[in-house]
């Protein structure tokens, strides 16, 4: 019987009635051992994408945070420039401070975005998988 097929015994169940609960039992563990390889495989390509997401999100946040450290020290170094001078110079250094913490405010919404696709961090699909082919599970054994 080892080296049987899924085709053969469900045929042999078709057709003759000499099919033992020890074949029958082994095919269902074989099947569930099978179900239970794919969801693995399953969760573990969510999970790869969702920290993909994460990781994406993370490295933005942090370039946000960044950038706007050069913000705060060109809008210091223009109130500096401001108080030394009447004009000028310091409306301009005011001008690229004010830039870039616009650019930084766009990369933390963009940074949160990333981060809300990687949101719930376990793999929701398998997990809802599973729950369904335990629940089929349930009805064909009659429990």
């Amino acid at each position: 019987m080892a080296g049987m097929t899924d085709t053969d015994l469900s045929g042999r169940l078709a057709g003759s009635p000499d099919v033992s609960t020890a074949d029958l039992v082994k095919r269902a563990s074989e099947q569930l051992t099978r179900l239970v390889r794919d969801e693995i495989q399953l969760a573990r390509l969510e999970l790869r994408e969702k920290g993909r997401h994460a990781a994406t999100g993370i490295g933005l946040f942090g370039a946000g945070g960044m950038v706007t450290m050069y913000g705060v020290g060109t809008l210091v170094a223009a109130a500096v420039l401001g108080l030394a001078t009447v004009f000028p110079a310091w409306l301009s250094a005011l001008l690229v401070g004010a830039a870039l913490l616009l650019l930084a405010g766009v990369m933390a919404l963009l940074g949160r975005a990333q981060r809300r696709r990687a949101a719930p961090p376990y793999p929701r699909e398998a997990v809802e998988g599973m729950r369904t082919d335990a629940q089929l599970l349930r009805e064909r054994t009659g429990r």
